[in-house]
C-alpha cells in the first residue's frame, strides 16, 4: 500500500478561481493543499506544478496523450489521472470527490495507468468523456 503520494497538477479545473475584476475563471495558486486538508489525507504528499494550462485550451501538442505516453514507459507504479468538471472554488464541485477517489484507487490497484472520474475507474485505454452527460464512460 502506498505511503507516499506524488500529485502532478496541470493547473486545470481543480485550480480555477473566479476573478471578480476580469469576470472569468483564472489561475492564482494551487487549490490542492486546501483540498487535501479538507479530505484529511494522512499520506505524505509531494505536489508538483501547477503548469497552469487549462485542458479546455490545451493544444494537441501540449496535451499529448498523457496516459498513452505513460503507459508505454516501463514504470512499475500505479498512476491515476483525475480532474473535475466544476472548479473546486465553485459550489457543486466534484474536485474533492474525484481526488479522494484517485487517492484510494492508487493504493488499491496493481501497477498500471488509470483514469478516475465521477466514482468510476477505467483502464487508461478504455474511457472517453461523454460531452453530453459531462461524465467519463467506457469505450467498449
Amino acid at each position: 500500500m502506498a505511503q507516499d503520494l506524488r500529485i502532478i497538477t496541470t493547473g486545470g479545473t481543480f485550480d480555477k478561481q473566479y476573478d471578480a475584476v476580469k469576470g472569468e475563471l483564472t489561475f492564482r495558486e494551487s487549490q490542492l493543499p486546501r483540498i487535501l486538508g479538507q479530505a484529511r489525507c494522512t499520506l505524505t504528499v509531494h505536489l508538483e506544478g501547477p503548469l497552469a494550462v487549462d485542458s479546455l485550451y490545451m493544444t494537441e501538442e501540449q496535451r499529448g496523450e498523457t496516459a498513452r505516453v505513460i503507459a508505454k514507459k516501463d514504470i512499475d507504479k500505479t498512476i491515476v489521472s483525475t480532474g473535475a468538471m466544476t472548479p473546486y472554488s465553485l459550489e457543486g464541485s466534484d474536485a474533492v470527490f474525484n481526488l479522494d477517489s484517485a487517492i484510494s484507487t492508487v493504493q488499491l490497484l496493481e501497477p498500471g495507468v488509470y483514469i478516475t472520474m465521477s466514482g468510476r475507474t477505467f483502464p487508461w485505454d478504455n474511457c472517453q468523456k461523454d460531452p453530453n452527460k459531462g461524465i467519463f464512460i467506457s469505450i467498449r
